[in-house]
């Protein structure tokens, strides 16, 4: 009996650090579960055909064709926007923006667009523009009031 209570503490202890252990495990694989969870909302961008298959918001890179010009009535709707605009695929699609026309359009490189399609069109819910700079690769965010915020490669915002 006196080796068996001698042997307690050490079992005691063992049983202690794997109970601790176990409870880090458990700690660790919430805390990967968690990061994945937050990663699963970041899109990569996409083209009109695979928005169209898709149910949810979309990342759309493209440029807008100027030969069909934009519509914007400032003193009918000012919160209606739409013009056409050329996926990385090629293909040319009516967009329509519920906000005000975003300063400099006409300048900017390349849009990326990211709302749904329904049907034919696709409805833009934010406006990313790339302006031309020799030294900035920033992306420029036109939210639906009509200020500008300034954003990274991938949308994500910055700040001063």
């Amino acid at each position: 009996m006196a080796i068996f209570l001698s042997l307690l503490p050490a079992f005691t202890i063992t049983y202690t650090m794997k109970k601790s252990a176990i409870i880090g495990l458990i700690t660790i694989a919430i805390s990967v579960g968690i990061l994945f969870s937050l990663n699963a909302n970041t899109d990569t961008y996409s083209n009109f055909r695979e928005a169209t298959a898709s149910q949810k918001e979309e990342h759309v890179m493209g440029y807008w064709d100027k030969s069909q010009g934009t519509y914007y009535d400032a003193a009918k709707d000012a919160n209606h926007f739409s013009f056409h605009r050329k996926d990385e695929k090629g293909e040319i699609r009516e967009v329509v923006y519920n906000g005000t026309k975003p300063q400099d359009f006409e300048k900017s490189e390349k849009l990326v667009l990211i709302g749904r399609m329904d049907k034919d069109k696709f409805y833009a819910s934010k406006i990313l523009m790339k302006c031309p700079s020799k030294y900035n690769d920033n992306l420029v965010e036109i939210n639906k009031d009509g200020k500008v915020d300034e954003v990274g490669k991938y949308g994500e915002k910055k700040y001063n």
